[in-house]
């Protein structure tokens, strides 16, 4: 929560028992980005050594222990930049357009025997000899499984003949998009800033 701007967080963070990560957010034009998806790792009693290398081909290393446990390109792995393409506003699916791969067979007839009742009365139930209408109410026969039960009848699926595919939305070039190169580089980086938060004892810090 603390609002001091940084250009670099790196290193664990673990919060509770489940989330645990390696964080690794760039400020980029006022705005701090986290990585896509998480680096994970493992918590234990051992000290470890995370170390992060940024190269001016705007490509990024994380090694935890010597190890390599990511790699990849700043522009794919964080939303540095707007997408190239955006979809068209001033176009959108035809109103018969049909995306519907398959449909119901308009011959295929459910059969008339069919049977789709689940339950029926029991006809072999017998009012007990002991029911009272004014105090139990008028007697109901309890209802079973119907053995002649076949289910919901579903019609047959056949190919759509005026299936036209998956409709894609057209693209253009995104007026926002400006291509940056040196995403990586930082012109005035002048300390490092240590944030240690630690709930639990046996932390080695150095």
């Amino acid at each position: 929560g603390d609002p001091t701007p940084y250009y670099i967080m790196f290193g664990p963070d673990q919060c509770g028992y489940s989330a645990k990560r390696t964080h690794l957010i760039f400020s980029y034009k006022g705005k701090n980005l986290l990585r896509k998806t998480d680096l994970p790792w493992e918590a234990d009693k051992f000290s470890h050594l995370f170390r992060l290398v940024v190269q001016p081909d705007n490509t990024y290393e994380v090694f935890l222990d010597g190890e390599s446990k990511g790699k990849g390109n700043l522009k794919d792995d964080w939303d540095f930049l707007p997408p190239k393409k955006i979809n068209d506003p001033n176009e959108k699916k035809p109103d018969d357009w049909v995306d519907e791969k398959k449909i119901d067979d308009p011959e295929d007839k459910k059969p008339d025997d069919w049977v789709e009742e689940k339950k029926i009365v029991d006809k072999d139930a017998k009012k007990p000899d002991d029911w009272d209408d004014e105090e139990d109410g008028e007697w109901e026969p309890p209802m079973k499984d119907n053995p002649d039960y076949k289910g919901e009848w579903k019609a047959r699926r056949i190919d759509n003949p005026a299936y036209k595919g998956e409709w894609v939305h057209p693209q253009i070039d995104n007026p926002e998009y400006k291509e940056d190169n040196e995403l990586y580089k930082y012109d005035n980086i002048g300390f490092v800033g240590i944030d240690l938060w630690q709930v639990k004892g046996g932390t080695i810090f150095d």
